[in-house]
C-alpha cells in the first residue's frame, strides 16, 4: 500500500485555469486530466490524501455533482485535510477522515499535513515535514515545508519519497531560526 498526496485540485472550478495558467481547454477537461492522473499511480489498495481545496465554484454547491467527483477518486482510502474553498458539502462526503490539521504515519515517519503552509509544527525538530497546498505555483516549499499541489507536480498526486527529494533541493526557510532557535543551534 502507498500513500499519495495532492492538493489544490479545484475540480469544478473554471477561473482556476487562467489564475493558475493550468494547460486545459475547459473546467471538464481540468477535471477529467485530474482524475486520469490519479487513476495513473493510485493504486485500489492506495491511500490518498486531498490536502485542501478539492472542489470549487457553482458545481461545488451541486451534491449530486460532487458525489459524482468524489466517486471517481482512487485508492481504498480518501481523506481530506480542510481548506479554505472545502465547503460543508465538501466536507459531508464520505471521506475516510475529515481534518483540519493531521499527523500521518508513512513509511516509518510522522508528516504534518495543512493546507496551509505553516512556520513550525510538531516534530519538526526532527525532521517531519510538513506538507501543504494552498499557494498554488506561487511557491514549492523550504527544506522541510513541501507544497503538494498539483500545480507543481504536473497535476499528479506524488509520494513521501517524491516530496522528500524536493526538500532536499528546497533552500531553508529564513524563518526558521526565528521560531525554531534551538533546533538551529543542534
Amino acid at each position: 500500500m502507498t500513500v499519495w498526496y495532492t492538493a489544490d485540485t479545484h475540480f469544478g472550478h473554471e477561473n482556476i485555469i487562467p489564475f493558475c495558467d493550468r494547460p486545459f481547454r475547459s473546467v471538464s477537461h481540468m477535471d477529467s486530466a485530474l482524475i486520469e492522473n490519479m487513476w495513473k499511480v493510485v493504486k485500489p489498495e492506495d491511500t490518498l490524501w486531498i490536502i485542501g481545496d478539492f472542489a470549487f465554484g457553482p458545481a461545488a454547491k451541486d451534491v449530486a455533482w460532487l458525489e459524482m467527483i468524489f466517486g471517481q477518486l482512487p485508492g481504498a482510502k480518501n481523506h481530506l485535510v480542510v481548506g479554505n474553498h472545502d465547503g460543508e458539502l465538501t466536507q459531508l462526503l464520505p471521506w475516510d477522515s475529515v481534518t483540519q490539521l493531521t499527523e500521518v504515519e508513512d513509511n516509518g515517519k510522522s508528516n504534518v499535513l495543512c493546507h496551509y503552509p505553516m512556520i513550525t509544527w510538531n516534530g519538526a525538530r526532527k525532521g517531519a515535514l510538513q506538507i501543504f497546498g494552498h499557494v498554488h505555483n506561487n511557491w514549492l516549499g523550504s527544506r522541510n515545508a513541501v507544497n503538494a499541489g498539483v500545480d507543481v507536480w504536473d497535476y499528479m498526486p506524488v509520494t513521501l519519497a517524491d516530496l522528500e527529494r524536493r526538500a532536499r533541493k528546497l533552500p531553508i526557510n529564513k524563518h526558521w531560526v526565528d521560531v525554531e532557535q534551538r533546533a538551529a543551534a543542534d
